[in-house]
């Protein structure tokens, strides 16, 4: 069989279309990128969101207030020093991107102006932090990425 440049092409075309094929089927199969990329309950949180965007608003005069720092028993969150802490109620949310099994609240019971998330609880890696409380009935959030 003589082989022109028609058919050159055609097989080229065929090639390709298969090299494509198996990067398709090869990433869409592949389990290590199945990262979720939403909560479970998306639409309950859609319907809050406004509630989400006003809490924003009020934390914007304490967020350079609010430090994370990493100490031997895990991680320390501080709050405003302004803010009787004995007041201050509500949860530090903790989102693992690329497994959804490791997310977890921790409620905010203050002794002090610290909170600590144990060591035990978080793995090295990138989390997404959201802090919301609560102090004389005003609503505040903050959203970070923090790296552990």
């Amino acid at each position: 069989m003589k082989l022109n440049w028609g058919t050159g092409i055609v097989l080229a075309f065929i090639a390709f279309i298969a090299f494509i094929m198996y990067f398709v089927i090869l990433a869409s199969t592949d389990n290590s990128a199945d990262h979720d990329l939403v909560t479970e309950d998306y639409y309950k949180e859609e319907l809050a969101y406004q509630n989400e965007i006003d809490a924003l608003a009020n934390a914007k005069t304490y967020a350079s207030q609010i430090s994370y720092i990493r100490v031997d028993e895990g991680l320390e969150i501080s709050f405003p020093k302004e803010m009787n802490y004995n007041e201050i109620e509500g949860k530090v949310s903790l989102y693992r991107p690329s497994n959804k099994h490791l997310d977890f609240d921790f409620p905010i019971s203050l002794s002090n102006k610290h909170l600590l998330i144990p060591d035990k609880r978080l793995l090295d890696g990138r989390w997404d932090i959201k802090i919301y409380w609560n102090y004389q009935d005003k609503d505040y959030l903050i959203k970070k990425s923090i790296t552990y």
